[in-house]
């Protein structure tokens, strides 16, 4: 790969490789080699800025989760050495909270929950980011409910006026990668069939879906057969049923010894106005950053279906806009 270290074979074992290096083997000093001095790093929480920060960010988190791991599921990427590539990285995760942090304070809690990560590299260094923990299974798996954390978060934070404001396009930073993705059927086939599941086109479940598919969504949730994916994605669309759905980014691959596989970058922007995921409608104004990443295949001959599927948004920080649009804790 021109202009990458020679050590990495190609970019998802750069991507695996480097993230192993920071967080499991302490390289948190690396950071300064992989990481870009300007770096924007948005998650559904907050949007951090430069690298110092990320530094700072990184030895939080290790503090409070020491044993923290980050395994590697999949990275489905779009993109050249020479011009860029972007990376969504799916990682499972296993830590133990073992110190005070943004969490509180220490439990002892043993904690398994997936991750999301669209990076953008050249020249060796990643310099944007957007990021998705599920922190609905982390807090829930410490005894909260999501909406009770974001509420102590805002009191711990210093309250409604003080707070650290989550990620909205009001408080977005643009960074270097203005690519979209590739034209790859898989990406399209994908972008299409949430599209018309934002659109309400239900019906597109059983039909796109494989009967026996397995589902893995925010909270920690695995699900398996259709039932699990309508509940899904209705709960969410009818909590947000005049929110802009926006796909941001869309990549598609054929590899080798792989299924066919697509990640999806997605938002829906706009009011509370509906019953559904959140509860009683607020008429708050809610951002919501998703990624989707899907595996396709054909069980049944010519008959090609979509056969797992991951997707993951902070419930967290959609209860803390919520939280903070009403005052309502």
């Amino acid at each position: 790969m021109k202009g990458f270290d020679p050590k990495f074979r190609d970019f998802p074992d750069y991507i695996i490789g480097i993230t192993k290096e920071i967080w499991e083997d302490r390289g948190i000093s690396t950071l300064h080699d992989y990481y870009g001095e300007d770096i924007v790093v948005r998650s559904p929480g907050s949007v951090v800025l430069g690298n110092q920060n990320v530094i700072g960010a990184t030895m939080a988190t290790l503090a409070e989760f020491p044993d923290r791991q980050l395994l590697g599921e999949d990275v489905i990427w779009s993109g050249t050495p020479e011009e860029g590539m972007l990376s969504s990285h799916r990682i499972i995760s296993t830590a133990t909270h073992l110190a005070e942090g943004v969490y509180g304070k220490p439990t002892g809690t043993k904690l398994r929950y997936r991750i999301l990560a669209d990076c953008h590299a050249i020249n060796n260094k990643i310099d944007d980011e957007w990021l998705i923990r599920d922190q609905g299974a982390i807090v829930r798996q410490m005894g909260w409910d999501p909406k009770e954390y974001a509420a102590d978060l805002i009191a711990r934070e210093g309250g409604p006026e003080n707070c650290v404001r989550p990620l909205t396009p009001a408080i977005d930073v643009e960074g270097p990668y203005k690519g979209r993705g590739n034209d790859n059927e898989w990406g399209q086939r994908h972008a299409d069939l949430l599209t018309r599941l934002m659109n309400a086109d239900m019906g597109a479940v059983e039909r796109d879906y494989d009967r026996a598919v397995q589902s893995e969504y925010p909270g920690g949730v695995t699900g398996h057969g259709w039932d699990s994916v309508d509940r899904f994605w209705m709960s969410l669309r009818a909590a947000l049923p005049n929110a802009t759905f926006t796909i941001h980014h869309q990549i598609g691959r054929d590899d080798p010894n792989m299924p066919p596989r697509s990640a999806i970058r997605w938002s829906l922007h706009g009011k509370h106005d509906g019953w559904g995921a959140f509860g009683k409608p607020t008429g708050a104004d809610v951002y919501v950053l998703g990624i989707s990443h899907a595996e396709w295949g054909e069980l049944i001959g010519g008959d090609i279906k979509l056969r797992r599927e991951w997707t993951l948004f902070d419930e967290t920080s959609v209860w803390k806009q919520i939280i903070l649009a009403t005052g309502d804790v």
